[in-house]
């Protein structure tokens, strides 16, 4: 059960009318790393986890903070959008180049769809996409996918921050930014808890003997320059304990050269003899 509470999580109001900032806003909401995704994604995660309560009840209470930073959000782009009329900004901008330049970079959607409202797109007008979200059912896997939601998402609400220089946005926006630092550091607490578990590896309840053991610790020189052989992950114990990590400066083929059958007559390839 889900229960609305009128009041915002956080204020959300600008000093002036700004189209542009709405349109940037929206990467905010429904964009691949915005709040719709790790919304859907926490909530989904915790609707599949199975008999682990203390994880699932911690997906539901950020899932659902998240659909107040949503809230939030959209109410900060209608705000945005107030006494911001299109019409008399168009007959402003035919006086004004820079006016025109200002008009050419909001987004007419917020004019032409939805009234002067937020929407569930990025700043493109691209709708948002539930391909955005990860929940795969390995709480280890998941909890590192919201480390890199939320780091993401993170980088691109202080990209826009520097964008500004209205206080209202600022305010609004040094509170988002201070509870992805908590949800970063909540779900590397989660991850560690679950890494002296299960050790660093997912899944970890795959056989050890059906895996090519041989190749699990190297490091394989795929590219021109060996810069590489200076990392962690070149030289000495693997991550998981269970190794030792290996260079390989020329990588040798570890398999033959693929030959393969001519296709079907019906599927009207290049025949043999003809090459």
């Amino acid at each position: 059960m889900f229960y609305h509470i009128k009041e915002l999580a956080y204020q959300a109001k600008p000093e002036r009318p700004d189209p542009i900032m709405a349109r940037r806003l929206q990467e905010l909401i429904g964009g691949q790393f915005g709040e719709m995704s790790v919304m859907n994604q926490y909530l989904f995660q915790a609707w599949g986890t199975r008999s682990h309560d203390k994880y699932r009840d911690l997906l539901l209470d950020t899932g659902t903070e998240e659909i107040g930073h949503i809230e939030m959000l959209a109410t900060m782009v209608a705000r945005l959008l107030d006494d911001a009329p299109v019409t008399e900004l168009e007959a402003a901008s035919a006086k004004d180049p820079v006016m025109a330049a200002i008009i050419g970079g909001m987004d007419p959607q917020h004019a032409i769809v939805s009234g002067l409202a937020a929407t569930p797109k990025d700043s493109n007008g691209i709708p948002w996409n539930a391909g955005y979200i990860i929940a795969g059912g390995n709480l280890l896997a998941d909890m590192r996918s919201n480390l890199h939601a939320e780091s993401q998402g993170r980088l691109q609400a202080v990209r826009i921050y520097e964008m500004t220089d209205d206080r209202g946005i600022k305010d609004m926006l040094s509170y988002l930014i201070a509870r992805d630092t908590m949800h970063q550091n909540q779900w590397l607490a989660a991850i560690h808890e679950l890494e002296q578990q299960e050790n660093v590896v997912v899944p970890s309840t795959f056989p050890k003997e059906l895996e090519k053991r041989e190749v699990s610790y190297l490091f394989l020189n795929h590219s021109m320059g060996d810069q590489s052989s200076t990392g962690r992950w070149a030289s000495g114990p693997s991550m998981d304990g269970l190794g030792t990590f290996q260079y390989v400066k020329d990588v040798p083929p570890f398999g033959p050269a693929p030959k393969l059958k001519p296709a079907p007559p019906a599927e009207h390839d290049t025949p043999p003899n003809v090459i």
